[in-house]
């Protein structure tokens, strides 16, 4: 599925800068802070309040036009457009970033018309600003002009619980945008996406847009498009939290009935025990701590060697390993994108 990327739901990675700031529960094990802590020294000099964004070469920028250019031969050979992941190490809509590097990266985004730019934030309430910044700078400069909406962008939002769910969706959907997605990942509990309320004063419906509405003191409120594509994956790396088969699959089924593409993109560090190929057998050497048929029996929220109990006592799964762990659910790869059938 990928170029010049191991990320399974795009073809290159490309990333004007580096550098970041934890601002949620899905940054806790933040695998870019521990890569640029590996190239520091051990320190991560670009990560934290106030540190420094690090711009990549000019020989980097120039990728994407490569890629652009070879538009015709991807195309020939995949049958549809090449996807670009910008800033897997960085946020596109952060605040210390400065403002001339991202008119920068939308005038580089408006020269290569033949990718799609997939621009995914945590920081999504910063964007249709950030954005209408550039568009400005852009159109004072001797650069063409940009539109509101480039065609070739796709938004997305990180979304790893309901809370987020709430709280980020509604600004994803007012922001104009080709094409706007959500990457659940990593997936930290149950997220219904069917209805959301906004301050107990009007709901919205994410999944198949909202039309012809009005919030409770009887005002019109403002039509929102649907949610084009929903990505979900649980948490790889050190200190990896597991992901529910519960959890997914709820997603997935909301997709289907809603009619919007789902991909998941992997389990992570954890395989549930239902999908384990290699479910665990009571033993004398393990037998304390296994129950009689065979499971791990140890209190919530523990772990007993590779296994782990959430604190439900529900979920039950094995770190395996990312690899090992796969991206089936229930013995079915989905790999849903927009435009593509599921």
């Amino acid at each position: 599925m990928s170029e010049n990327s191991k990320i399974e739901w795009t073809d290159h990675t490309f990333n004007p800068w580096e550098g970041c700031q934890k601002v949620g529960p899905g940054c806790d094990h933040c695998y870019a802070e521990t890569r640029n802590a590996r190239f520091g020294g051990g320190v991560a000099v670009n990560w934290g309040p106030g540190a420094p964004r690090r711009r990549t070469s000019p020989a980097n920028w120039r990728k994407p036009l490569a890629w652009n250019a070879n538009h015709d031969a991807f195309f020939g050979e995949h049958g549809r457009r090449q996807r670009v992941f910008c800033a897997s190490l960085a946020d596109v809509f952060d605040n210390a970033v400065d403002p001339a590097w991202r008119a920068d990266l939308f005038h580089l985004i408006e020269q290569t018309p033949n990718l799609d730019w997939l621009l995914l934030t945590k920081r999504i309430g910063n964007a249709d600003r950030m954005i209408r910044e550039a568009r400005i700078s852009l159109v004072g400069s001797t650069r063409l002009v940009v539109p509101e909406v480039l065609p070739n962008v796709w938004l997305g939002a990180t979304i790893v619980n309901q809370a987020e769910a709430d709280r980020d969706i509604p600004k994803l959907l007012a922001v104009p945008a080709h094409v706007r997605f959500l990457s659940m990942e990593p997936l930290l509990g149950p997220v219904d996406l069917g209805v959301i309320d906004i301050d107990g004063h009007s709901e919205i419906y994410p999944l198949k847009g909202t039309a012809g509405c009005e919030d409770v003191e009887g005002n019109a409120a403002p039509d929102l498009p649907a949610i084009d594509w929903v990505i979900v994956g649980g948490e790889s790396g050190p200190g990896a939290r597991p992901m529910s088969p519960d959890w997914a699959r709820s997603l997935r089924d909301q997709c289907r009935r809603a009619g919007v593409p789902f991909l998941l993109k992997q389990w992570g560090e954890f395989v549930p025990y239902e999908h384990d190929a290699q479910p665990p057998f009571l033993t004398s050497q393990h037998g304390d701590f296994f129950d009689g048929h065979g499971l791990p029996d140890f209190e919530s929220g523990e772990s007993c060697g590779d296994w782990h109990r959430d604190e439900t006592c529900r979920l039950l799964a094995r770190r395996v390993g990312k690899k090992a762990a796969g991206r089936l659910l229930d013995g079915v790869q989905h790999d849903g994108f927009p435009g593509e059938a599921a």
